[in-house]
């Protein structure tokens, strides 16, 4: 096997998102780092794809034939994105089954480096706390900030934190909103490195918005965020479904940069949990029993 500078075999093991195939080029190299790792990728324009690792002569934009790259990495496509791996990866990737609804809108909302740790971004992502704060007259505004009991599950099946019966006034929670409503969240973390949330669509009672995650770690402490929104809106643009979601994440960007130690303290002492803070509780826990050590600071033995 291939020395790799990531040592966490749990991290190595898993799927990891590259692109949104919408935006590469077929048919020519594609750069990039993964775990510390260059590496090149390409797509034909018919679906297939191939990721190996970066080498000389072999720059950005040079044409290349997928079918005659050598030492090719695992590769999957799903929810629009191109995914490798630098160790055995399992079969499936989790489970996002509205993505197959035919009438929703699926798009990549961005993809954004932020210099922070992949779990302090998943930490964030998971908080409801802030949105009047930071969020303002968006997610969230004064005086209607008390984060509400809520559910959280660490599912031993599934394999993922699930976070239920999330409630919070929002202002303007999406493009399809024409004012202020209580907003029902479901928060899913399936992936060590991925969230997936659901909240109520203004458009459908019956049904829910879905936004994720995924994070592409450079390294410990830096990250390429890659934002799938697969959501119901009728009326609006793609430019303005992803234009409101790129001001939420431009607000929380310098948040999460400005977060220290960058890389996530696993230790429950380390840092003081409110109720609100839950499901970020669960979270860690989590990765302390999975054994990950990529990105965090682990509990002392």
């Amino acid at each position: 096997m291939t020395e790799t500078r990531c040592k966490d075999p749990v991290i190595l093991n898993l799927w990891h998102p590259l692109a949104a195939l919408a935006e590469v080029s077929a048919g020519v190299v594609n750069e990039t780092v993964l775990l510390e790792e260059r590496l090149s990728f390409a797509t034909d324009g018919n679906g297939g794809a191939a990721v190996w690792r970066a080498r000389p002569g072999q720059a950005s934009g040079t044409p290349v034939d997928i079918g005659n790259v050598d030492g090719k990495l695992p590769v999957k496509i799903a929810y629009g994105y191109l995914w490798t791996s630098l160790g055995t990866p399992p079969a499936d990737l989790f489970p996002i089954p509205e993505y197959a609804e035919a009438d929703r809108r699926k798009l990549n909302a961005a993809s954004i480096g932020v210099s922070v740790s992949a779990p302090r971004a998943i930490e964030n992502f998971l908080d409801m706390g802030h949105f009047p704060y930071v969020h303002t007259d968006i997610l969230g505004v004064e005086p209607h900030t008390e984060v509400k009991e809520y559910d959280v599950e660490i599912s031993v099946d599934r394999d993922e934190i699930l976070a239920t019966r999330c409630r919070f006034y929002q202002p303007m929670a999406s493009t399809t909103s024409d004012g202020g409503a209580d907003v029902d969240y479901i928060y899913r973390v399936p992936h060590p490195y991925c969230s997936v949330l659901y909240k109520s669509s203004p458009l459908d009672e019956s049904r829910l918005d879905v936004i994720a995650v995924f994070l592409q770690p450079i390294d410990q402490e830096h990250v390429r965020a890659h934002m799938l929104l697969c959501v119901l809106d009728e009326d609006n643009e793609d430019k303005v479904i992803k234009r409101f979601q790129q001001t939420i994440f431009g607000q929380d960007k310098p948040i999460l940069e400005n977060q220290l130690p960058k890389r996530l303290p696993l230790d429950p002492r380390s840092e003081t949990p409110i109720r609100a803070d839950k499901s970020a509780i669960a979270y860690r826990r989590w990765l302390s029993q999975k054994g990950v050590t990529y990105g965090v600071i682990p509990a002392a033995s």
